[in-house]
């Protein structure tokens, strides 16, 4: 028998998480930069931020978020909304670039029955793909494995944001 392992996911599983956050979690992130390395950020400025998504789809998913705490994109500032299509673009090439993905997904999940896992403060994903990333563990066991250490990635990103976020 073969086993994942996947230790970061067990807080989640067990809903046990240290410190659990009250609220909004993007909120919180936004309201602390002194604990960016925590919570895994990549860059931040007055209107939005970059951070790693803590359950991500594959090695690499990153969301950009605005600071402004709204569900309705309709209803966001254009400034912002700017922003975040030019960091999208910048991501896009970091990841591709800098990072060897052979394609990147870029999207937002609008609302719960829009399949929003945070459904009240809207973020940008993006999302590296490397051919033959998917197997039949995600085809038949609805299962995503994650080859590689999340923290390792994490530091390689952020080594590089700089560079391709500041450009």
């Amino acid at each position: 028998m073969e086993h994942l392992y996947a230790p970061w996911r067990t807080a989640y599983i067990t809903d046990s998480e240290k410190g659990k956050i009250e609220g909004c979690v993007f909120c919180h992130i936004s309201a602390h930069p002194e604990l960016d390395e925590a919570h895994h950020v990549l860059l931040r400025d007055k209107a939005c931020f970059v951070v790693m998504n803590r359950y991500p789809y594959t090695p690499g998913h990153f969301m950009i978020i605005p600071h402004t705490h709204t569900d309705a994109l309709e209803t966001l500032e254009k400034d912002v909304w700017l922003r975040m299509s030019e960091l999208a673009q910048k991501g896009v090439r970091l990841l591709k670039e800098g990072f060897g993905a052979q394609g990147v997904n870029v999207g937002m999940n609008l609302g719960k029955a829009g399949g929003a896992g945070i459904a009240e403060h809207i973020h940008l994903h993006l999302v590296p793909r490397f051919e033959r990333d998917t197997n039949f563990i995600t085809a038949i066991g609805q299962t995503r494995v994650y080859g590689t250490d999340f923290q390792k990635v994490y530091e390689k990103l952020k080594e590089m944001a700089p560079r391709y976020f500041q450009a």
